[in-house]
């Protein structure tokens, strides 16, 4: 604290006097009209000045402030409220100044601002455009108002509006601090009287949980109300709460309607003492010990209110509410399919295998397998050259282990993904269909404001889509095919782990490695790495079925025809790989019955009886033999052929003939 003592200016003594004969009532009052808001502002003012140097840290400490009083007789509704002060004291820093309602509302107005500069003449006002933290310069003591310079309080004076002005205000000063000293001169308090056409609108907002896990469904519930002693109804309300990074809208169910999109709910009208509510449902999505905060502000009414301005963003005002969840991560990891492979399996094991650093390519043989081959298209970022992480990406590396003790090598890719859309696939095509297979991908994690992976794994035979079962770890979940990081995974963790089950048959998986909405515009720096695979070795099976249908006969013709002599019969042979093994060289043959006359020209191929369409000639020779299927016929001798047929596929012979 400063250790000077101020003279007492010779001018000083010479305002008083005028101060005093000028003002000889303790409390004047003036009032007058605005134009714009058709409302009273009413002056009251204290100019009791103290004894000389009264205000000091041994008379006026804050356990017992000074004060001076403003007495209100009339009773009105109060709009706003300001207030100036006069006064000398040397280092101002020292001084507490609060401002207290007949309601019993405390306002500290200047909370030891202003270093070593002296004197206090200001007037406070919420619309000052300078804080009060500002006020760094010294002041003159002169004739007021107006006062020397206009700031924002230390805090907002609007905590006033809507009380009735009636009644005293008290003005406390105290001095928190040692060897300096001053004068109190005036103080004026302006009050602003509320116009009639008012409705006094207030907003809240709470929220289910405070702490949600990962995924879970929140709720966010807005009230909206009008004071009962608002002498106006209010129409045309509209609440924007637009839901925040970290949530997904589900639904809204309330008073009025709610837009998602904008975020805006069309209330309608409040008459005074009435109330409007509406719930929004949402799914916590964002990473574990990330705070989520969610702002609602009334941004329209027809008319005026009290204590705050629609759509401002003053976060102390009534019409503007928040709430605030951290998420966290009670998950734990989900227990994997257990792979049943009925003759056996086979490991790809990156423990055995080489890959070149920096390769996008490779083709290695599985025993049982055949050659299973790896590629990596990356369109639309970097790999990155880590040497902790193998060197040049994609490489092969231990130090992300999944947990794993030992620690076992894994295919790492790091990479710089620019945007949330970028991706890396990587394309696992085997040498011949398995029944089932299983492996890992590590450290599928989130980290705040940097990345947030996802992948989404899509297996296929013979072209179709086959769908896994992701199992999550800790720190990620699964939807679907796809999982999605929530939360940090350390290298050496399995917190991070997918574990990815194929239980019917496949013969390609692709990995689309990229981010989900919880990551930056540019996620930067991020990477997985794929784990050993375990195949279900290849099965061997074949089935054949024959089915007929009567076309027509001589009694009935097409109309419930029956098998009597001289119907028209249709036959279907069917023969399938009920296995995952290709099968080649398959030779199926039916010898006709003695009743049965073959109707030259009717052998049809295909994949199946439905879609067998394709024209095959009689004999065992040409190109329809091949085209992939072949047929003929020799006497009574049937024969239907296929040079290959993959893992659960099949081909069908069609042909007709007539009853004998």
């Amino acid at each position: 604290m400063g250790s000077k003592t101020i003279p007492e200016p010779a001018f000083m003594a010479s305002l008083v006097g005028v101060l005093f004969r000028a003002l000889l009532a303790v409390l004047v009052t003036l009032g007058w009209a605005s134009a714009a808001e058709a409302q009273a502002v009413n002056r009251y003012t204290n100019n009791t000045a103290s004894s000389a140097n009264a205000i000091n840290d041994t008379a006026t400490p804050c356990s017992s402030p000074f004060t001076r009083t403003f007495s209100v007789g009339a009773s009105y509704t109060v709009a706003d409220v300001n207030i100036g002060l006069l006064m000398a004291h040397t280092y101002r820093y020292d001084l507490i100044v609060t401002l207290v309602s007949p309601a019993g509302t405390r306002v500290v107005v200047s909370n030891q601002i202003g270093g070593g500069a002296d004197n206090f003449n200001a007037l406070m006002d919420d619309s000052g455009t300078n804080p009060i933290v500002n006020y760094t310069a010294n002041s003159s003591i002169s004739a007021v108002p107006p006062y020397a310079a206009t700031y924002q309080p230390s805090n907002l004076l609007s905590a006033f509006n809507g009380q009735n002005a009636n009644g005293t205000w008290t003005l406390e000063i105290c001095d928190n601090a040692a060897a300096d000293s001053g004068t109190f001169y005036q103080a004026d308090l302006y009050l602003t009287q509320a116009s009639t056409n008012y409705a006094d609108l207030s907003l809240a907002q709470s929220v289910s949980s405070t702490s949600p896990t990962g995924r879970a469904t929140i709720t966010y519930t807005l009230t909206i109300a009008n004071a009962a002693t608002s002498p106006q109804t209010a129409t045309g309300v509209t609440v924007r709460d637009a839901l925040p990074s970290g949530v997904e809208f589900v639904s809204a169910s309330g008073t009025g309607s709610y837009n998602s999109a904008t975020g805006d709910w069309s209330v309608g009208s409040l008459a005074p003492g009435a109330s409007a509510s509406l719930t929004i449902t949402a799914i916590v999505a964002t990473g574990n010990a990330v705070s989520v905060t969610n702002v609602a502000e009334i941004t329209s009414s027809s008319v005026s209110d009290l204590d705050s301005t629609p759509n401002n963003g003053i976060t102390s005002e009534d019409d503007y509410a928040s709430t605030t969840f951290t998420m966290v991560n009670t998950r734990t990891a989900g227990t994997a399919p257990t792979l049943t492979c009925a003759a056996g399996t086979a490991v790809f094991d990156w423990d055995s295998i080489t890959w070149n650093a920096g390769s996008t390519s490779g083709t290695y043989s599985v025993s049982g397998i055949g050659n299973v081959a790896l590629a990596i298209t990356n369109t639309s970022g970097t790999f990155l050259n880590n040497a902790t992480y193998g060197g040049q990406s994609p490489a092969e590396q231990s130090t992300v282990t999944g947990g794993l003790s030992p620690a076992q090598s894994s295919l790492e890719q790091l990479v710089d993904l620019t945007s949330q859309s970028a991706t890396v696939d990587t394309t696992i095509t085997l040498g011949s269909a398995v029944p089932g297979l299983q492996f890992k991908i590590f450290d599928v994690d989130y980290n705040v404001n940097q990345f947030a992976d996802r992948v989404t794994v899509t297996g296929y035979l013979n072209g179709s889509t086959v769908t896994p079962t992701l199992t999550n770890g800790i720190s990620n979940w699964v939807s679907g095919n796809s999982a999605y990081g929530d939360a940090i995974s350390a290298d050496a963790q399995a917190n991070g782990n997918v574990t990815v089950t194929f239980s019917s048959p496949v013969d390609t998986i692709v990995i689309n490695y990229g981010n989900h909405s919880y990551a930056p515009t540019n996620p930067g720096q991020q990477g997985v790495a794929l784990h050993d695979i375990t195949f279900c070795k290849p099965v061997t099976g074949i089935s054949v079925t024959k089915v007929s249908s009567v076309i027509s006969d001589p009694v009935n013709g097409t109309n419930y025809p029956k098998a009597i002599p001289g119907a028209v019969v249709e036959y279907c042979i069917l023969v399938s790989n009920t296995g995952t093994s290709t099968l080649t060289n398959v030779v199926a043959s039916d010898n006709l019955p003695s009743n049965f006359s073959y109707a030259a020209g009717t052998l049809r191929s295909g994949i199946s009886c439905a879609a067998a369409t394709t024209v095959e000639d009689d004999n065992a020779s040409g190109a329809d033999e091949t085209d992939p299927h072949g047929a003929s016929i020799s006497g009574t001798a049937l024969s239907a052929t296929a040079s290959s047929m993959p893992a659960v596929t099949g081909f069908a012979l069609k042909f007709r003939g007539t009853v004998n």
